[in-house]
């Protein structure tokens, strides 16, 4: 049998925005509930309210503007959330006011308690495995134990985990089409993606790293490693904190796109930026560069998609970041990008520029210009170029200074 256990009416207004951001809704669970369900209801036309969970053992989950209702269980949960049994005690219905209107906005919120768990929607289907485009041919690195070698991926894109519209699956079969070896799933403020990825890039023959997208209104940043949830409601210094006590790497994302730039206070600034993200549609437009030499002298360029759905024209892979590593696998990905030894590309087969030891590698970028760190410039010439490396970051543009690829 359902039973209803709150309902919370009312009417935020911009004063509450900004008064407290985030908001907690109460309500109790009782020992033997089987299951929980939210629905939150308002009109979407006048403003946007994001929606979690915070059970009474800690959060469970988010989904933030994506979804206007969710369900947990022991054996399975809304995607966002976690599934588990639900602990009795307090919870909390999470809301952040991301846009309320000089009006107000209206809202109510239900929540059921199920004393029988209610039955897990039929899985999506699973996408066939798409075939893979030839691998790029780049050389290796000798190292001690072994070979490093260069793999293509993508530190930023989303699931229906958060807002993006494709499964896990999907997901990955659209991500190894491109000619990808790894790609970093980001949901938003949840980590509830993380036990399906492995299974899921096995099926499609790529790895998938885990991450997590720190989001708030006035900053977001990717966790990158099996780190465990990293708390959004915290300062920022936190996150980095924990992504570094967690072995995972933290980077700053998108610091200049609209009105998700970064704009937290930081004293302890993280080394990796998404200085190359899908919104920096003109390349020649410098701030992002200028950005990540301000941000700090050793600024590691990543680059990330921000894949949500088809159709927004973005493409998993566009930009490509390339990681000099041991193998693909999450922990070495991870390891490579934490080292700094990364490359990023406008796509998988687009010219590159690569760091090999003392040398610099240009690949199919004839006619392109070499731009050191001290800011001197050279022609490449040929499709399979060689240059000394200096310290520092350097970058293939075109005679109009748009950039073309990026080498730490």
């Amino acid at each position: 049998m359902n039973r209803e256990v709150a309902v919370h009416r009312g009417r935020w207004s911009l004063t509450d925005r900004l008064d407290a951001i985030l908001r907690e809704l109460p309500f109790e669970v009782a020992p033997g509930t089987a299951g929980v369900t939210v629905e939150l209801e308002y009109d979407r036309t006048r403003g946007v309210l994001d929606l979690g969970c915070e059970g009474a053992d800690g959060y469970r989950g988010w989904s933030g503007g994506a979804r206007d209702r969710f369900t947990i269980t022991e054996r399975w949960a809304t995607p966002g959330y976690l599934p588990g049994a639900p602990e009795p005690g307090g919870w909390q219905v999470l809301l952040r006011l991301h846009r309320v209107p000089p009006e107000g906005l209206a809202y109510t919120v239900r929540v059921t308690v199920h004393r029988a768990a209610p039955p897990e929607p039929p899985p999506p289907p699973v996408p066939p495995p798409r075939q893979r485009p030839p691998r790029r041919e780049l050389p290796a690195l000798r190292a001690a134990g072994g070979e490093l070698r260069w793999y293509a991926g993508d530190f930023h894109a989303h699931t229906v985990h958060s807002d993006g519209a494709l499964t896990i699956d999907q997901l990955a079969s659209l991500a190894a089409g491109q000619g990808l070896d790894f790609l970093a799933v980001t949901d938003h403020n949840t980590t509830s993606h993380h036990p399906h990825l492995p299974a899921a890039g096995a099926r499609h023959g790529i790895v998938l790293v885990p991450g997590q997208e720190v989001t708030r209104d006035d900053g977001h940043a990717n966790v990158f490693g099996d780190t465990g949830f990293v708390d959004f409601r915290r300062p920022a210094d936190d996150w980095y904190r924990a992504a570094r006590e967690g072995g995972g790497v933290m980077s700053v994302n998108h610091p200049l796109s609209g009105d998700c730039a970064w704009r937290l206070p930081v004293e302890d600034r993280p080394r990796h930026a998404e200085l190359w993200h899908s919104s920096w549609t003109d390349r020649r437009w410098g701030a992002p560069l200028s950005w990540g030499r301000a941000w700090r002298p050793d600024t590691v360029a990543v680059g990330g998609s921000d894949f949500h759905r088809p159709g927004e024209g973005k493409t998993p892979g566009a930009p490509t970041t390339w990681v000099l590593a041991e193998d693909p696998s999450p922990a070495a990905v991870v390891a490579a990008l934490a080292a700094g030894r990364t490359a990023v590309s406008a796509g998988p087969g687009a010219p590159l520029l690569l760091r090999l030891g003392d040398e610099l590698l240009a690949r199919d970028a004839d006619g392109l210009v070499l731009v050191r760190p001290d800011g001197t410039r050279t022609v490449v010439r040929g499709d399979r170029a060689t240059a000394p490396a200096d310290a520092g970051p350097h970058r293939l543009e075109t005679y109009e200074n748009e950039v073309i690829a990026l080498c730490q």
